[in-house]
């Protein structure tokens, strides 16, 4: 069967609640990093388990049954996964403790979960497994598949979840499922992230961050000059460790996501139409730096709930990129990560936003989209923990993030294969003409994620 037939029924649709007491309804502010990213904004992240083959009533239902068990548990600890987010009287949203709960909904595929088409997304995992967040915060989708598969895809509210943090409450929500105790439980309190008195920030805050006033989206004359597709690929590790070893010199060593990055980079300026500009990004998670190198600070920000994250960016000439070697692109790439990857930066960060509020502030580099040439973001997944999101019936074959989120930036974001022999699994919201390229000149870099990877 063509995935594009494939047909998805809806069994059954809930509210998932925690048992609290009533005088636990109270409100929960943002943290200024959470009002950094747009409202509304939401991402999604899918798994796909294939039949259990040690139980004799291992099958999707009995799946289903376990994971809502376990969700109501979960949310305990994650109470805030159970609210709504409301803005207040100036704008600014705050989250609604009130145990609105979370929308589950239960679905059946029909077919095979390994003729699942992984490559296009957009054809079947976006549209037909991916849930449609209307309400809350979280919302979830556990599809079954006829072989007695199931794909779990959660949709988080971005201004409230990280990657981070998705990856917390997801290994949380497995531990419950195994009868394990919580390895870690989360911290909700953005106080450790309050601004100083009186605020103050480095000026080169001006050259990555602008207030949301001033991000006025163009309207291109040529719909199909702006037209972005999915696509999710599999970067094999040989392929990984050769990007490394060729953006590297004898002076400097350049890391696996520099090195990927510059490639991704150099790609993007050779698909431009002008030559002008290309812009790149890059998303830095704070919470090491904002440890402070102190081991109770370190605990706290290791377990802390909600957005630690800022996109230091730069732009270079299309020419400059495509001309020169991996290694000057990744070197240009590092150097404008070493500026964020600092305590004094994300301190400067949490006051640029308060000496702006209540008008939102937004990373430059989606401020003016692909106006001046290309413009790409790369998100860090390296860490995301897919490998221990284990309900009781064997690590997932296969999980990526699915987050075609409107603008005209690219987005990318690189994790762990569940294999764990350091693959990399690509989800890619790229413009068509840099997806075709990468399909034409770098289809040895990116392997499509076909069914054999559920095979």
């Amino acid at each position: 069967m063509n995935t594009k037939e494939m047909e998805v029924t809806l069994i059954n649709k809930e509210v998932v609640t925690v048992q609290l007491p009533k005088n636990e309804d109270h409100w929960l502010p943002l943290s200024n990093l959470d009002l950094c990213i747009l409202h509304p904004l939401d991402f999604s992240i899918f798994l796909c388990y294939k039949k259990p083959t040690y139980k004799d009533n291992g099958n999707s239902m009995a799946m289903v049954e376990v994971l809502k068990k376990a969700l109501k548990e979960a949310l305990v600890p994650y109470y805030f996964l159970a609210g709504e987010k409301v803005p207040d009287s100036m704008g600014e949203h705050k989250l609604h403790c009130n145990n609105r709960g979370v929308d589950f909904t239960e679905a059946f595929a029909n077919i095979e979960l390994q003729k699942l088409n992984l490559n296009e997304p957009d054809e079947t995992i976006g549209c037909k497994l991916v849930p449609k967040k209307k309400n809350g915060v979280l919302a979830i989708q556990a599809t079954g598949f006829k072989c007695g598969g199931l794909v779990l895809a959660c949709t988080f509210d971005h201004q409230i979840v990280d990657a981070y943090s998705a990856g917390m409450f997801l290994v949380s929500w497995a531990e419950i499922a195994r009868s394990k105790p919580f390895s870690s439980l989360p911290t909700f309190n953005c106080a450790m992230l309050n601004p100083r008195h009186p605020v103050y920030f480095d000026p080169s805050l001006h050259n990555l961050y602008v207030p949301i006033t001033m991000f006025n989206p163009s309207n291109d004359p040529e719909p199909s000059a702006n037209h972005f597709e999915n696509r999710i690929c599999l970067v094999k590790a040989d392929i990984i460790n050769q990007l490394q070893s060729q953006a590297s010199t004898k002076e400097s060593k350049r890391t696996k996501l520099e090195s990927f990055s510059a490639l991704l980079w150099k790609i993007s300026a050779k698909s431009a139409k002008n030559k002008g500009v290309s812009k790149l990004g890059i998303v830095v998670d704070g919470r090491t730096m904002l440890s402070f190198g102190d081991k109770e600070k370190t605990s706290l920000m290791s377990s802390y709930f909600g957005n630690v994250l800022s996109i230091p960016y730069d732009s270079k000439k299309i020419d400059e990129l495509i001309e020169k070697p991996l290694s000057w692109v990744a070197n240009e790439v590092h150097g404008f990560l070493e500026g964020a990857k600092t305590k004094e930066h994300f301190l400067d960060l949490i006051d640029w936003v308060e000496a702006h509020r209540p008008v939102q502030s937004l990373a430059k580099v989606y401020s003016s989209g692909n106006k001046e040439g290309p413009a790409l973001v790369v998100s860090s997944g390296q860490h995301f923990p897919i490998s221990k999101v284990d309900f009781g019936w064997g690590k997932s074959a296969f999980g990526s993030f699915y987050f075609p989120w409107g603008g005209n930036v690219g987005y990318v974001m690189p994790i762990p294969s569940p294999s764990g022999n350091g693959d990399w699994v690509v989800y890619m919201h790229m413009l068509k003409r840099e997806l075709e390229l990468i399909e034409c000149e770098a289809a040895l870099v990116f392997k499509p994620c076909t069914s054999y990877c559920l095979n």
